[in-house]
């Protein structure tokens, strides 16, 4: 069973190497979320750490997804926007451990993050990804709608061009 959970500040902290573990092990599998294939360890506890700095300040919403006590995945939403969108937020970083794949972690993980925004006042969320992936073909099932695709918008970790999709989703 999947259990997902907020994380506050102090438990950004504690899980930081699991974290951290959870992103190396998405970019070791190829997964173009901001990162190149020498990404270490110490740099992914540094970006979750800064992440840290976020959750404190209440802009940004961390969830983590748990099976038996192990953290397995993790999405982030960013609720600080401009003034004139205080009803957007942005969804990013939908990490899951490759062993825990097909298991409905990832759709936890985004039907939760939805509530959070609910929760939080927000209305409309945005999200990218990579176009052909499997993410994008999670979000297509859980209703999200496509916006429109941008050629070479980031790098796979190996250093190879990846169109982006952009979604949205209004709650």
């Amino acid at each position: 069973m999947v259990e997902i959970r907020r994380l506050t500040a102090y438990e950004v902290r504690q899980y930081l190497g699991e974290l951290a573990g959870v992103l190396l092990d998405c970019v070791g599998g190829g997964a173009s979320v901001g990162f190149m294939a020498s990404l270490s360890k110490a740099e992914g506890e540094a970006f979750f750490d800064k992440i840290l700095e976020g959750v404190r300040r209440g802009d940004r919403v961390l969830l983590a997804a748990f099976i038996d006590a192990q953290l397995v995945g993790t999405v982030q939403i960013f609720l600080a926007t401009p003034p004139n969108q205080p009803h957007r937020a942005d969804v990013a970083k939908l990490l899951v451990l490759r062993s825990v794949r097909g298991q409905g972690v990832g759709a936890r993980l985004m039907e939760c993050a939805e509530e959070a925004s609910r929760l939080a006042g927000k209305s409309l969320l945005v999200l990218d990804t990579v176009t052909g992936g499997p993410a994008e073909r999670l979000y297509v099932r859980l209703g999200w709608n496509r916006a429109g695709v941008i050629p070479r918008y980031a790098m796979y970790p190996d250093g190879t061009w990846c169109d982006t999709t952009i979604f949205w989703k209004q709650l």
